[in-house]
């Protein structure tokens, strides 16, 4: 064809359609159509002021719909900014969209999230965070659950070339290469992680070769090609669902416009928009459908036409509601997944809490760790969909012997050895909740879980307030000094979880409690810490009852009843405190074990102030910043009138935690607890 000729349309990209019917090229089409318009509409309402923000997709709308259509319907995605082809290829309701787009109350999250941050359970679609790894590991968890129960399924989760930096990429890739899970991990190339080029990004030639560095497969396309696209998810998808594996696909692609409009493209050479302009997919697309007589003109402008109106039909209505009018009762509800703890007809249930013990059971003497070993076992014969995962946990039992005899017990596929990537962990757990089902994470120790922060801060989190999926995670968090571990072995980090709405943190002091709470922990679909201390496993016991049961989470516990000084603590705090209760059985001392952290029984330590009139707040973490804080400022707020002396809050140095035996007990928050209390009493 001469250059000149503009009687045919011109195709810069090679199709092949190995055999698909005109009726799926016409499909593809479509799909393809319907994103690219509704962004030109988006962007029109952009400079109208209509639209705060705005991340473009246009110029890579073959990746978002031809991997999206090459999967079946209930395989889940996990999207980011640029892929509005995965939702209209899902066919989600436009006005619903617009809504979200529009930060309106009849969005999918209700107007609590921007743009694409949002996830639908019925389109299997799952909602990024702005923070671009987590994705990875969740499609990996989600990809867990299908091995796990045999369903011949896959997942698929989106990354740009950029986020191959972060080290929850190296983390998602190693884990399921180990476990061998039905996963593609797709990265689209599109040249800039905002403005930084990919020769910043990273030195090897091409992402695919990282491939062999994880032992999968690699293909590296041309993400501008609908037809490539579609041929080798499919192809990979059919693979994966017999034959369980992780696969890195790169699709070659180019961003047409700015990382989001704000941000402008001065930075890119022109001539890079001019080439790229040249493998538009859709234009080139809709040649090849003209040139092959799959579609004629009018066919085409009919097409646009229908969408048109159903696009600005959908933004009229959208358009014209009102903004969202907040309810705090909503807003506050929606934090955590509803969760009603279980009445078992054939148990005691304590008249004023949740409490369900067994009707008929002997009790047996047990040590803190045999209690937690307890409330995990019969949790894992409750519950056949709790899967355990944690770094030795399998045959080696744990480092502290916790999970021993499990891998007998419930096999290698519940109780799982993990590679030392404590945030693929997480989202992986995160990800079998999706699909429904437990998960169980063992951190070595408490100080580890700093590297899974993201995940349980952003993800675990917020994720049932943002868009209702709930996260039925909880995370075993071995904590605590005094046993000469040094400052990465023994920081009691609970307050680092404190300040985080929808997450649940437990910190039981004694067998009975740790038992019952960590079966209640696994009960509630909501995240949880479950703090234990180290000190504690294997130095305290008491009788506690052989069959399942559970404690409430949120309500404190009377440990002793005075009348003098309110103590309100935790953890290894309690037994402090029972030791000086021992020792100078003349002071009268009402001890509140406050058990669970977030949330916190306001009602039980009101009401041991309002006896005593004197309160001491204790606990193991350092001072600044602590939980006692928090507790302080409640009283003051709160209790004001009944309290005959100031509130005193006793906690460790303001330093790391130091190794040597006699600087240890010169940190910890015991050596002064008499010496304030004393004082205290006597003000």
């Amino acid at each position: 064809m001469n250059d000149a000729d503009t009687s045919t349309p011109k195709v810069s990209i090679r199709y092949a359609r190995k055999g698909l019917s005109d009726e799926m090229l016409i499909k593809l089409y479509k799909n393809m159509l319907l994103p690219r318009m509704i962004e030109e509409k988006m962007l029109l309402l952009l400079r109208k002021g209509q639209v705060s923000k705005w991340f473009s997709g246009i110029g890579q709308e073959a990746i978002s719909v031809g991997a999206t259509l090459a999967l079946e319907q209930d395989e889940y995605i996990m999207p980011l900014h640029r892929n509005l082809g995965v939702f209209t290829s899902r066919g989600v309701d436009l006005q619903k969209l617009f809504g979200q787009l529009q930060g309106k109350s009849s969005g999918y999250s209700l107007a609590r999230e921007r743009s694409f941050h949002f996830g639908i359970k019925e389109h299997h679609i799952v909602g990024m965070i702005s923070h671009l790894g987590p994705q990875l590991s969740v499609s990996a968890g989600v990809a867990l659950a299908h091995k796990l129960k045999d369903e011949r399924k896959v997942s698929l989760s989106f990354t740009g070339d950029g986020g191959t930096s972060e080290g929850e990429f190296h983390e998602a890739l190693n884990t399921a290469a180990v476990w061998k899970l039905p996963v593609i991990f797709l990265i689209e190339n599109n040249g800039y992680g905002l403005s930084t080029t990919t020769n910043e990004q990273y030195a090897c030639e091409s992402l695919v070769d990282r491939a062999k560095g994880y032992g999968m497969q690699g293909y590296k396309i041309d993400g501008n090609n609908i037809l490539e696209v579609y041929h080798t998810i499919h192809k990979i998808a059919e693979e994966l669902r017999y034959n369980p594996k992780p696969v890195l696909v790169e699709c070659m692609t180019f961003r047409m416009r700015g990382h989001e409009e704000a941000s402008g493209t001065k930075y890119v050479p022109q001539k890079l928009f001019d080439l790229w302009a040249k493998k538009d997919p859709l234009s080139n697309y809709e040649n090849y459908l003209l040139v092959r007589e799959v579609l004629d003109k009018a066919t085409i402008d009919q097409f646009k036409e229908d969408f048109s109106v159903e696009i600005n039909h959908a933004l009229e209505v959208v358009l014209n509601e009102d903004a969202p009018i907040p309810v705090t009762e909503h807003e506050l509800a929606d934090v955590y997944a509803p969760f009603i703890p279980e009445r078992r007809s054939t148990s005691i249930v304590d008249s004023h809490n949740f409490n369900v013990f067994p009707a008929k059971t002997a009790k047996v003497k047990k040590r803190l760790v045999d209690a937690i070993q307890d409330g995990m076992r019969l949790s894992m014969q409750k519950y056949p969909e709790l899967i355990l995962m944690g770094q030795d946990i399998a045959e080696y039992g744990g480092v502290f012997k916790v999970t021993e005899g499990f891998y007998e017990e419930f096999g290698k596929e519940r109780v799982r050895n993990t590679t030392l990537c404590e945030s693929a962990i997480l989202g992986i757990g995160l990800g079998l909740s999706i699909k429904k089902m437990k998960a169980m994470v063992e951190m070595q120790f408490a100080d580890f879980v700093s590297c899974g922060f993201n995940q349980i801060i952003n993800n675990l989190a917020k994720i049932n307030y943002r868009w209702g999926q709930n996260a039925d995670v909880v995370v075993r968090m071995p904590c605590g000094a005094g046993v000469g571990a040094g400052p990465f072995h023994s920081q009691s980090n609970e307050a680092w979880f404190f300040h985080t709405p929808g997450l649940k943190v437990i910190y039981p002091s004694s067998p009975m409690d740790a038992k019952g709470l960590l079966a209640s922990a696994f009960e509630d679909p909501n995240p949880v810490l479950f703090f234990e201390h180290k000190a504690l496993y294997r130095s305290i016991s008491e009788e506690i009852y052989e069959d399942y049961y559970t404690i409430e989470i949120g309500k404190a516990r009377t440990v002793n009843s005075g009348n003098e000084v309110s103590i309100i603590t935790y953890g290894a705090g309690v037994h402090w405190t029972l030791e000086i209760i021992a020792s100078h059985p003349e002071l009268s001392i009402d001890l509140i074990d406050l058990r669970t952290l977030l949330p916190w029984d306001k009602d039980a330590v009101i009401q041991s102030v309002k006896k005593t009139g004197k309160a001491l707040i204790l606990h193991e973490d350092t001072l600044t910043g602590g939980i006692g804080g928090e507790i302080s400022a409640y009283l003051s707020e709160y209790a004001f009138e009944y309290l005959d002396a100031p509130i005193v809050r006793v906690a460790s140095l303001d330093t790391p935690v130091p190794f040597a035996p006699e600087l240890e007990q010169n940190f910890l928050a015991k050596k002064y607890l008499l010496e304030k209390l004393l004082n205290l009493i006597s003000y």
